[in-house]
């Protein structure tokens, strides 16, 4: 399978697509001043403890307090506590832990009052980006994620991934961690390790135990809320979690990001380095390698597939809803029957449905309602097709056989905000409102703002953003042999270029300067 990714980078983000055989099945999207991802460490204060709920809220800096739950301590939360007091007071412990003595694990049934008091200082890890109204949900049961491991302060176990199927490469792997892991710490050996050498985990678990010793030099002197470590950005963690011989090419239409790829990926996968390429193309990057028009055509209510089915997409409250509909699709011969034809159109939705959760990133409680069947070997066979397509889904997720009404019940894990992206269009007449200015006055308004940017604001180079119709009347020539872009050029004294931009309906227009950053009057 080739895997390739699409890396859109703007002056206010950056916005990653993740492609297997030319089709999107992630997007990423990650502000450039994005504050507390899934992964960050953070020294917070306890503001108040909630008893009902055997939980507290902690001030790490966000507008909403962080939820904390007592099973999200730790069963080593005291010694991480005992830890940051001596820490904080001066008394500069070891970091490796070398002669730290540590404390009696938790009751897991215990209450958070006999943990936890207001205003005492803890240091703890986003374990869910903040969501809606609510605040980040935290943990204090710390890990650092590496390439290859997981490294685990307070901790003396070695686990291996459950996707490591291999007996006797399990064995290995274990072996060789317990004869590199640091005194103190434990270490979760990731699937990507599957027939790594000794040297290659070492250099990870050395870069990690660096890191864990810069989060205890932070320590010394901070004050809470502040951010102790801060997780890699989102390019850069998928990168470390997906980067693998099946990828063929990465694609930056930023100098500065591809080379700040290039040097990572020269880090953990040096044979790799080349696949880095700078897009220099005049169409921007996700129209030219086709993925505006599959973002616009993946993100509906609707998502139609192959032969006529389609499935339907509602999100509420409290779960997701997938409705499977076979459309127009018709028996392929004679001996087809409603039962096969019902199985195939399954098997096909099975495929997108697993598609579609990875690209929307959606968590919690999904219900799939496929056409029904009443041979159990073929719902059998639907179930073992869905499970087959979520194995390639990073997320933790638990399926259940189809009921006997021909629904699949699906819970998801959910770290970050859900993807949405608007794909319904405002009427190009109207704006929505119900009115149209006349549109023969569309090019005088364009050059009067022109005028403006140029003459008010002192603006010397623009870009002016358009639709594609638009775009081919400003810049293809008029009448007068000239084009209307060459007229304003020559009128103003601007360096002016007029682009295509697909997703823009047909009267939308936009203005960016020489930094390709949007002017507005």
């Amino acid at each position: 399978m080739n895997n390739e990714l699409v890396i859109n980078s703007t002056p206010d983000e950056v916005t990653i697509a993740l492609l297997e055989e030319k089709l999107i099945v992630e997007i990423n999207s990650e502000k450039k001043d994005q504050r507390f991802q899934v992964g960050d460490i953070y020294l917070g204060r306890v503001k108040k403890l909630i008893p009902s709920l055997n939980a507290a809220f902690v001030d790490v800096g966000h507008e909403k307090d962080a939820f904390l739950h007592y099973l999200d301590l730790g069963p080593q939360v005291e010694s991480l506590l005992k830890l940051i007091k001596l820490t904080t007071g001066g008394k500069n412990p070891d970091p490796m832990l070398t002669n730290f003595q540590l404390e009696k694990d938790i009751n897991k049934g215990g209450k958070i009052t006999n943990v936890l008091s207001p205003n005492q200082w803890a240091l703890v890890q986003v374990a869910k980006e903040p969501i809606s109204s609510k605040g980040p949900r935290i943990t204090s049961e710390l890990s650092l994620a590496g390439r290859f491991v997981v490294l685990v302060p307070f901790s003396d176990t070695v686990s291996i991934s459950q996707k490591i199927k291999s007996a006797e490469e399990r064995q290995r792997l274990k072996r060789l961690a317990l004869s590199i892991k640091p005194k103190g710490f434990g270490l979760i050996v990731r699937t990507v390790a599957d027939g790594k050498k000794v040297a290659e985990l070492d250099k990870d678990i050395q870069d990690l135990v660096s890191k864990w010793k810069t989060t205890f030099e932070m320590l010394l002197t901070a004050k809470p809320p502040m951010k102790i470590l801060g997780e890699l950005n989102r390019t850069s963690t998928i990168l470390r979690d997906l980067l693998n011989p099946n990828f063929n090419a990465i694609h930056v239409n930023d100098p500065a990001l591809a080379e700040e790829i290039k040097t990572y990926i020269s880090g953990i996968a040096p044979e790799q380095t080349e696949i880095v390429k700078l897009y220099k193309g005049k169409a921007p990057i996700f129209d030219h390698f086709g993925i505006e028009k599959q973002i616009k055509s993946s993100f509906g209510k609707t998502v139609t597939m192959a032969n006529g089915s389609y499935l339907i997409v509602e999100h509420t409250e409290a779960m997701h809803v997938i409705d499977v509909n076979s459309g127009g699709r018709t028996k392929t011969d004679s001996e087809s029957t409603q039962e096969s034809n019902a199985l195939q159109v399954n098997l096909d939705a099975a495929t997108e449905v697993a598609r579609q959760l990875r690209l929307r990133d959606m968590g919690g409680i999904i219900v799939v309602d496929f056409i029904d069947m009443h041979n159990p070997v073929n719902r059998k066979m639907l179930f073992d097709k869905l499970k087959t397509e979520m194995k390639k889904d990073r997320a933790k997720h638990t399926i259940l056989p189809p009921s006997k009404f021909g629904l699949i019940q699906i819970t998801r894990q959910r770290v970050r905000p859900e993807t949405t992206i608007t794909t319904v269009e405002k009427c190009p007449a109207c704006d929505g409102t119900g009115e149209i200015k006349a549109s023969v006055l569309l090019v005088d308004e364009i050059e009067n703002n022109l005028r403006y940017f140029v003459q008010e604001q002192n603006e010397k180079a623009l870009n002016i953003a358009v639709h594609p119709y638009l775009e081919a009347f400003l810049n293809k020539g008029t009448i007068f042999k000239k084009s209307q872009a060459q007229l304003w050029k020559k009128k103003f004294g601007v360096k002016l270029k007029v682009t295509a931009n697909t997703a823009y309906h047909l009267m939308e227009y936009r203005f960016f300067n020489k930094m390709e950053e949007e002017i507005k009057i």
